[in-house]
């Protein structure tokens, strides 16, 4: 066994671009079969496992298919794709064919096509092009079904779907049988890999993914009026409503709840640090004390606000047509208040509706999010470095697994690589992100192809952001609080005092205080037995002097217990959980 064939599951590993749909659900009506519904193609659990073979021809995405990007070419030995014309024609239901050999399902050993020779298959995570799909695969392995090539193709699927169902009561149309019906939601329930490499293979010829997913429709409805299906709607009204509905899914089945975690950690270590004195730096230097509660409620507050802003944002999606003026559905049926019945269709995807586009939606709301999330990203990126500082001073220290080695060379070593990582990924997330927030909002005239080579890297982005939040939440969990280091921190630099001794002396004494204090403190290294000094000689009220005199660093922390005990039950309540 060679070393590429030690590790067949990892060939499971679908690229970012390129993510699979939900299992199939069975095939049956309250225990009866569907009437002439298609075989089901359900994939196994897990990304399917396509093969990455790289395409020599040209393409161009929605308008001239994703072929070369998607991977997805035909072997040279593999039978030729069904003559378009036939299909374009078909008006009855076709049996399913049975998938050519070099689209078979998986094993049970979960190696996937191109099992034989993982050196050439883009899904060996040894041989990936991106560490997303190669060093970081087992990570990145629930937003497959997010962003990917078979993740966009099953949603432009429920789009194309819904759409029907949509479009059915208006009557423009027959209405659809019971029959019809029936396949159409089986068809939602077992849209899979078998309809997808059916697209693909369509696409080798088409040169354009969304008409070939609408012949696949139609071979798979098999409907009287199949051209229903795709009714008056460009790749657009198509595409950005897919998309969307992929981001939704990853905010809400991802993103939130990964965010949601990690400010629950944020919350157990600021608990633990409530009321621990905690020494600070402004340029590097030491400055008034706080509390490593206080400063972790810095960043829970922060987090929490913008998880707020995450959880209500609503996504925008159009439904207009080629220009987006309604044209040819009004040419159709000028009856029909199209105005309304697309607004009705997209509020019913859950988005809000955007009335006035041109062929593509603005995509401004889609900048919003990135934006959002490069938010989100520069707070974490905040706190990593932070950390990073935290357990370079020695306030904070990680727990050390014994298995792990920091140094190859330095045995001693315990790195703060979790948080690196997530710097490192977040800050490449935002370079993306941002860039896609700029380049989606701007297309040539009614529309232009270069914003989609760029949308279909979405995964790719947010994917990079996604693990560095994983990594941050990891490095959180190792973090544990040396107080006696932090006490004995605070308390090294007395000078710090001189804030408070001033400040109370402004309303009592003649000059400025503040003046009298520089003199004594700045740029010098003085000790308690200093200040005591200088507040004895002061001419003010015997109480002021006492309370003078007791001012220490470690007690010197204004309202921070009260202030983080605050954000704490902020973010307890936000995520549910029970108070101590």
């Amino acid at each position: 066994m060679t070393l590429l064939q030690a590790h067949p599951s990892s060939r499971s590993a679908l690229p970012l671009s390129s993510a699979p749909c939900l299992d199939a659900a069975e095939t049956t009506n309250g225990g009866a079969a569907l009437p002439a519904a298609p075989e089901a193609g359900p994939w196994p659990s897990g990304a399917p496992p396509f093969d990455r073979t790289v395409s020599s021809r040209p393409g161009s995405d929605d308008e001239g298919g994703a072929f070369a990007r998607g991977g997805f070419e035909r072997p040279v030995d593999a039978p030729a794709p069904a003559p378009v014309a036939a299909v374009a024609s078909s008006t009855t239901p076709t049996a399913r064919e049975e998938p050519p050999a070099h689209a078979s399902r998986t094993s049970e050993t979960n190696q996937g096509l191109g099992a034989t020779s993982p050196a050439a298959s883009g899904l060996e995570p040894l041989h990936a092009l991106s560490p997303l799909d190669g060093r970081y695969a087992a990570q990145m392995a629930p937003l497959r079904a997010c962003f990917s090539e078979a993740a966009l193709i099953a949603a432009r699927a429920e789009v194309e779907l819904r759409f029907l169902l949509a479009l059915d009561p208006l009557g423009i149309f027959p209405p659809l049988s019971p029959e019809e019906l029936a396949r159409l939601a089986h068809l939602r329930e077992t849209f899979g890999e078998a309809e997808c490499r059916r697209v693909k293979e369509l696409e080798a010829t088409l040169r354009h993914d969304v008409k070939a997913l609408e012949l696949v429709l139609r071979e798979r409805l098999g409907l009287r009026h199949p051209t229903m299906i795709h009714f008056g709607l460009t790749s657009e009204d198509v595409n950005n409503l897919a998309y969307s509905l992929l981001l939704s899914r990853f905010r809400d089945q991802h993103q939130v709840p990964l965010l949601r975690r990690l400010l629950g950690r944020l919350a157990d270590l600021a608990e633990a640090g409530l009321a621990v004195p905690f020494p600070t730096r402004t340029h590097g230097q030491p400055a008034s004390p706080s509390t490593a509660g206080k400063e972790l409620a810095v960043f829970l507050q922060r987090l929490r606000r913008l998880l707020l802003r995450l959880t209500e944002f609503a996504f925008r999606g159009k439904c207009s047509g080629a220009t987006g003026t309604y044209a040819a559905w009004m040419a159709a049926d000028p009856h029909v208040d199209w105005i309304a019945f697309s607004c009705d269709f997209v509020q019913s995807l859950g988005f809000e509706w955007n009335p006035l586009t041109t062929q593509i939606e603005d995509h401004d709301g889609w900048a919003e999010f990135l934006n959002l999330t490069r938010q989100i990203n520069n707070v974490v990126i905040d706190l990593d470095q932070d950390a990073w500082l935290w357990m370079m001073e020695g306030w904070y220290r990680q727990s050390a697994d014994p298995a792990e080695i920091g140094s190859s060379t330095m045995p001693h070593k315990v790195n703060p690589i979790r948080f690196e990582n997530s710097e490192g990924n977040l800050l490449l997330a935002n370079a993306l992100l941002g860039f896609m927030a700029d380049k989606l909002c701007r297309s040539r005239l009614q529309r232009d192809l270069s914003d989609s080579t760029v949308t279909r890297n979405l995964g790719v982005a947010l994917g990079h952001s996604w693990l560095g939040w994983q990594e941050t939440l990891a490095g959180l969990a190792t973090l544990q609080l040396d107080q006696a280091r932090c006490l004995e921190a605070v308390r090294a630099c007395p000078a710090v005092l001189a804030e408070p001794v001033q400040t109370m002396l402004r309303p009592v004494v003649d000059g400025d205080p503040y003046d009298r204090l520089r003199t004594l403190t700045r740029g010098r290294a003085i000790g308690l037995a200093d200040l005591a000094a200088f507040i004895d000689r002061l001419e003010v009220d015997p109480d002021l002097k006492r309370r003078l005199r007791e001012l220490r660093p470690e007690t010197y922390l204004g309202e921070a217990v009260r202030l983080a005990a605050s954000e704490i039950g902020e973010v307890r309540s936000l995520l549910g959980e029970v108070q101590p």
